[in-house]
């Protein structure tokens, strides 16, 4: 799971579950006969509001952080987690305005569905809601295209311990053969056959030059995730013209445009 994938609006919904959560444990109902009425006492409600508002967090939230969407009854989990987090509220509301007797349980409760369901209808819409919760780590120190701190000749993501393939420790342009000069590559010699057969494959790592969109391997036209430049991924299988990839968070898709990246 990608917890870097999480949104502000992610954020609001799981704050949203905890304090519907809490409010199970408040008087639902004030009665003058008894201490009240808890959610935990009516079967129904605790289903309906409490417990269906902390499902529908779960579900978006982890339809968010993982790297392929699965569906549940034919809808996406996340747009399952939106239904129920809705329903959820709209119960509230019914339960709020049927009875004059409400107490802090059912009002709070009320408020956190409804807070909830908000988040979760707003945040592919709202822009401040689909800010990423959790910021990409900055380096400590500027580093020349594919350096990491400290270990010369290496990008980040680079397999520590490992040298790259080829002459000098240095990238090789896809398509050369390790021990092969770069120039012999890029002019189309006799060494140089262009990609590697499928059946010859061997994984490698590789940089792209600019940033570039990487496809679901179900030939989705969505990207699932974009490429970008100083970082290394894995190459691990050959896709017609194309490359599938790995990127560092265990996601997997492909690469359509391989001109101009370099081997590690």
């Amino acid at each position: 799971m990608n917890i870097r994938s999480l949104t502000r609006g992610d954020g609001v919904v799981i704050g949203a579950a905890v304090l519907l959560f809490i409010a199970s444990f408040l008087n639902f109902y004030e009665s003058s006969f008894s201490n009240g009425v808890k959610a935990w006492d009516l079967l129904g409600v605790v289903m309906s509001i409490h417990l269906a508002g902390v499902i529908a967090a779960a579900l978006i939230v982890t339809a968010r952080a993982l790297p392929q969407p699965q569906k549940v009854a034919g809808l996406d989990l996340g747009q399952f987690g939106v239904a129920l987090s809705v329903f959820a509220a709209w119960t509230g509301l019914w339960y709020l305005l049927g009875d004059g007797s409400a107490g802090g349980g059912l009002i709070l409760g009320f408020i956190a569905a409804l807070i909830l369901a908000g988040a979760a209808v707003a945040t592919p819409v709202v822009p401040a809601l689909k800010v990423a919760l959790v910021g990409a780590p900055k380096p400590q120190t500027p580093q020349p295209y594919g350096g990491q701190p400290g270990i010369p000749g290496q990008g980040y993501g680079y397999p520590a311990g490992q040298q790259p393939y080829g002459t000098q420790g240095q990238p090789q342009p896809y398509g050369a053969q390790p021990g092969q000069p770069a120039a012999a590559a890029q002019q189309g010699g006799p060494a140089n056959s262009g990609a590697a057969p499928a059946g010859d494959f061997s994984p490698f790592w590789f940089a792209v030059p600019v940033a570039r969109p990487l496809f679901g391997e179900d030939g989705s036209p969505s990207p699932i995730a974009e490429l970008a430049p100083g970082t290394w991924y894995l190459a691990v299988e050959q896709r017609g013209p194309g490359l599938v990839a790995q990127t560092q968070d265990g996601r997997r898709g492909v690469l359509q445009d391989t001109s101009g990246i370099q081997r590690g």
